[in-house]
């Protein structure tokens, strides 16, 4: 009878520590699932790793200290485009707005999707860089030797020039990379007939 109570007992205990590990696993993926929005949050706030700010309007002060923004284009080996910007820099004064644009070309034979990330260096700029327009992070549709403009609207933030840690910087690089989208919003063939306006924002 003690051997039975024995193995009931162990049995609830197993039954217990099975159910625990469950949920341990189910908060840990949770957590998993959650710390991408959270750290992409953290970056925009705080600039972190690069991550450059968004802006509602135009800056209302503009200061005469000078800063030259360098642009850089990257395309991933899977998708055949060409990505360059129309422009290898420009120097402004901080909070003066510039735009510019980047030119990107689909030499592949298909339609194809891509979206794109971005950052800034030296990262600790990315506090101080503000885009008012950006093509980063939305779906682009490419036909077949198409090419068109990508407009970037920007400008650097003059508090950064109460920055000690960024008082020497005298240049910024604002850095994209295109990457293929394997499953697109919406189907390549509705995108690819889409108004020019709507697929170069």
């Amino acid at each position: 009878m003690s051997n039975e109570r024995n193995g009931q007992g162990m049995d609830s205990s197993n039954r217990k520590v099975a159910i625990a590990c469950v949920g341990l696993f189910a908060v840990m993926v949770g957590a998993a699932y959650a710390a991408v929005p959270l750290y992409d949050l953290f970056c925009r706030v705080t600039g972190f790793g690069g991550t450059t700010q968004v802006a509602e309007r135009e800056s209302e002060l503009v200061i005469n200290r000078m800063i030259t923004v360098r642009f850089d284009g990257n395309v991933n080996h899977a998708l055949p485009w060409k990505f360059k910007p129309a422009q290898r820099s420009v120097t402004l004064k901080m909070g003066e707005t510039a735009q510019l644009a980047y030119l990107a070309t689909n030499n592949g034979s298909d339609t194809t999707v891509g979206t794109s990330t971005f950052n800034v260096s030296p990262p600790t700029a990315g506090a101080y860089f503000n885009k008012l327009d950006c093509f980063c992070f939305t779906e682009q549709a490419l036909k077949a030797g198409e090419t068109v403009e990508m407009p970037v609207v920007f400008f650097v933030d003059p508090e950064m020039d109460k920055d000690p840690e960024l008082e020497h910087v005298k240049e910024i690089t604002l850095s994209y990379t295109f990457f293929p989208v394997e499953q697109p919003e919406r189907p390549v063939a509705v995108r690819a007939e889409a108004p020019a306006a709507e697929t170069n924002l």
